[in-house]
């Protein structure tokens, strides 16, 4: 068993489903297991409940319950493994976005810039290719983009010429040897957030994590029933754009549909906040991970 922290904004998530006993269910991040736990409690034995999760520490916090089916994948094959177990038309799914606590906390994983470990990043260590990788392999050019895209880093430019300049002289390879080679570039006044912003720029371009989620997300609209609810929790502005476009307009970029006569097509979903919900003060103070999380409830429409 991994130890996980508390899920974030649990009740809320939960609630935002509305639970029938003999439902069925979709977790797609798993993790350690606290939201599809709580799911499960309120489940009756005619009910079912699918989670996925790529990560296989993750695997480890399964309990075993004949209600649950456990798919170690990346979400982004939603469908495929919903259409093979022959779960379609569903009543709700929940997805719990970014990184796990446990990741954060596990040094081995390369996810954190407070511990030394090797640059890894990747959530499934099986396949693809690692921080490391992305850092000694890509053009100027590729990092310029992945720090701008993904991280919002302000000298994005700076940064992958520095990079690039200075890999020829030593292959990256850990945390500290890494901080260390871009802190004349780091932002003085605010080193910490300036890390965390580079970091994220490649944990995401190392998992895919921007194309999973949209391709997860068009699938919903396959996988969810006319009324099943969606509740999506982000922690950035990137994942939080992409969820919120995609609920208001069905689609991630450009304006709403209209047919001849100005009138909007109907969109798959509807929100059902006028705003996405944030965590309680009560929350903030026990779980830093919920500072910047936002849970957009929608629910899928007939169209």
């Amino acid at each position: 068993m991994r130890t996980y922290h508390e899920p974030v904004m649990l009740q809320e998530s939960v609630d935002a489903l509305r639970i029938r006993p003999d439902g069925v269910y979709v977790d797609v991040t798993f993790g350690g297991g606290g939201h599809s736990n709580r799911i499960l409690e309120l489940l009756g034995s005619k009910g079912r409940l699918v989670v996925f999760d790529r990560d296989e520490d993750a695997a480890a916090n399964v309990i075993r319950d004949n209600r649950l089916v456990f798919v170690r994948h990346n979400y982004r094959y939603l469908y495929q493994f919903m259409r093979y177990y022959d779960f379609l038309n569903v009543d709700g799914l929940l997805a719990d976005l970014g990184i796990s606590s446990y990741q954060i906390d596990e040094a081995s994983r390369g996810f954190s810039i407070r511990q030394d470990a090797p640059l890894d990043m990747r959530m499934n260590r099986l396949s693809g290719m690692t921080a490391a990788d992305v850092l000694n392999q890509y053009s100027e050019e590729e990092l310029l983009k992945v720090f701008s895209a993904y991280g919002e880093v302000h000298n994005s430019k700076t940064l992958a010429g520095r990079i690039v300049r200075e890999r020829m002289v030593s292959p990256i390879s850990g945390i500290a040897d890494f901080r260390k080679m871009i802190a004349p570039v780091a932002d003085k006044k605010n080193e910490t957030q300036y890390y965390a912003k580079v970091f994220q720029a490649l944990r995401i371009e190392v998992n895919d994590e921007m194309n999973s989620l949209k391709e997860m997300l068009s699938q919903c609209i396959r996988v969810l029933k006319p009324g099943g609810r969606l509740a999506v929790i982000t922690y950035h502005s990137l994942e939080d754009r992409v969820v919120k476009n995609f609920i208001s307009k069905g689609k991630f970029h450009g304006e709403l549909e209209k047919d001849l006569f100005g009138n909007i097509s109907g969109t798959p979903f509807q929100s059902v906040v006028k705003k996405p919900v944030t965590p309680g003060e009560e929350e903030l103070k026990k779980n830093p991970r919920s500072r910047s999380a936002k849970l957009r409830i929608a629910e899928r429409t007939e169209h």
